[in-house]
């Protein structure tokens, strides 16, 4: 006994020392552990789903990892093997159960040793060959891959149904992907249901006892679950109401496989050093960014200050691979975690309208208090604006004539039309100060580039004229006040709180605009200096 007990602890010495902290856990009061393998894979290995007539492949580097969770009896390893479970996503519970047999010959073979490094080492290594996988793998479209194989070997005790049971409620793997009604069925019906397929999907419990009470133990059990479905059949019903279900078993199978190999990839990326295609430095992957369409490389400074300066200016299609003559684009998200929330607002909206200015189908409603996008019918020439139920001519811009002809203009709205060099009606200027105010931080901080795609959409004449008007208005109003005298509109631009008005030359308070104030009002009311600085007005980032 003292004998096997050194052994163990030799064993799992030695394990500790071989696997990483996220790869081996040990429980020593109860002696048990987990082993997390993660299995070798060959290159250019793919998954595949094939559903009906499409078939779905991708290649992968990576699969979740094999759980071997395993308790080591008094008597291991001269007479008994540990007492394991084996837990997978993607293989079923017949593949776990003939694993499972084999590791247990494994054991047999070494005559008494101890066997939990070969066992890992068998299931990293060559548990492909085993099952006759060699570069792909196939995910049945049922996505039964609920996997959870208990094995026992002792001989001194027998197990009754009721421990079957309870062992596949308890190592069940959901990795699959189920739903909730699916788990709940699955604990209820685990032994009374086999797929089509002849697959069983819960979990096996290995074991030779051929005792007749687990037939008579078994009635019952059915009895009960049968009992038990129909006092719960309308509460089933409930949750599959609640529950959408948009995705097959395999197609969630496959969506965690390439969620999974995505994180593993993103995580020897973080770990690797890489030279920046800008400032030539070297860096690590965690402070760097790579393309996801060309596997451009660069830091997150470059990267980001490239990304600032092109959407700063309004050339959102600019912002790409900085490798010169690239034309791939970083994702949304990488843009994001780039340029922050802020510059990425006026990113999404910019590429949005320069997504549907590039659109021949889509006009923009003629009414002035909504300017939506529309999209136009190349068989008619009518639009009807979504957002406020317009109904218009994508020719004139005008209400909707039928099969009229268009209104032809005068000669002098054509000579205004080619002071303007456009034989088309402009886009409405926004109503809301708001857009206004977002259309000329637009127009007046894009590139030149920018600023011609919204002279063609609003007008020169109309951007430097009509906006710059309605700013200096909405400046004055929010920069001036007017004095309580005369009512004229006076500006501070420095000194104390008592003012002199420009036109009546008349005092008064700048900060409640008391008529003739005294040294008393400054000394007891408002103070004599305060700040009041005037500023432009800040406006939130709006589309407009």
């Amino acid at each position: 006994m003292s004998s096997d007990l050194d052994e163990q602890q030799d064993e799992i010495l030695a394990l500790l020392s071989i696997f990483e902290p996220e790869e081996f856990d040990w429980n020593e009061p109860k002696s048990s552990g987990e082993i997390r393998v993660c299995v070798e894979l060959p290159t250019r290995f793919t998954v595949a789903l094939k559903q009906g007539d499409t078939l779905s492949q991708y290649e992968i580097s990576s699969l979740p990892p094999l759980r071997l969770t395993f308790d080591l009896p008094e008597d291991y390893p001269s007479c008994s093997p540990p007492a394991f479970t084996l837990n997978c996503s993607w293989l079923t519970t017949k593949q776990l159960s003939l694993l499972s047999a084999h590791l247990n010959d494994l054991y047999q073979t070494t005559g008494g040793a101890v066997v939990l490094f070969s066992w890992a080492q068998f299931l990293k290594y060559e548990i492909l060959s085993f099952f006759g996988i060699t570069d792909i793998l196939e995910i049945p479209s049922n996505g039964v891959h609920k996997s959870g194989t208990n094995l026992d070997n002792s001989d001194n005790k027998d197990l009754t149904l009721e421990d079957n049971k309870l062992n596949i409620a308890s190592s069940t793997n959901c990795n699959g992907g189920a739903s909730e009604v699916a788990r709940f069925e699955a604990q209820i019906t685990a032994t009374l249901e086999t797929p089509s397929n002849g697959v069983n999907e819960s979990s096996t419990n290995l074991d030779n006892s051929d005792d007749k009470d687990s037939t008579l133990e078994e009635n019952k059990l059915k009895t009960a679950c049968a009992a038990n479905c129909d006092e719960r059949g309308s509460e089933i019903s409930k949750l599959e109401a609640q529950i959408p279900l948009s995705l097959s078993l395999g197609q969630e199978l496959l969506s965690q496989l390439l969620i999974h190999d995505a994180a593993q990839k993103e995580k020897a990326f973080s770990r690797e050093q890489f030279e920046c295609g800008v400032c030539f430095g070297n860096w690590l992957g965690s402070e760097c960014i790579q393309i996801t369409e060309c596997g451009h490389v660069f830091c997150r400074t470059c990267l980001a200050d490239f990304c600032k300066f092109q959407i700063q200016n309004g050339n959102v299609t600019d912002v790409k691979c900085a490798q010169t003559d690239c034309k791939a684009a970083p994702t949304p998200a990488q843009v994001r975690s780039l340029v922050g929330e802020e510059l990425f607002s006026r990113y999404d909206r910019l590429l949005l309208q320069s997504t549907l200015d590039s659109m021949p189908d889509v006009v923009y409603c003629p009414r002035p208090s909504c300017a939506s996008p529309v999209l136009s019918d190349s068989s008619s020439s009518m639009g009807l604006c979504t957002v406020c139920s317009f109904s218009f001519c994508v020719l004139c811009k005008k209400t909707y004539h039928g099969t009229e002809a268009c209104y032809t203009p005068g000669p002098r709205e054509e000579r205004a039309k080619g002071a303007e060099g456009q034989t088309e009606p402009y886009a409405p200027i926004p109503q809301s100060q708001v857009g206004r105010m977002a259309l000329w931080d637009d127009y007046s901080g894009g590139g030149r580039k920018r600023q011609r795609v919204l002279e063609d959409r609003y007008g020169r004449r109309t951007l430097l004229e009509f906006l710059e008007s309605c700013l200096t208005s909405d400046w004055i109003r929010v920069n001036t006040k007017n004095c309580p005298h005369c009512f004229s509109r006076i500006q501070k631009t420095e000194g104390c709180n008592c003012m002199t008005c420009s036109w009546c030359r008349r005092l008064f308070c700048w900060n409640c605009l008391a008529k003739s104030p005294g040294s008393e009002h400054f000394a007891y009311y408002c103070p004599l200096y305060m700040a009041q600085t005037p500023s432009v007005p800040s406006y939130p980032d709006h589309p407009y």
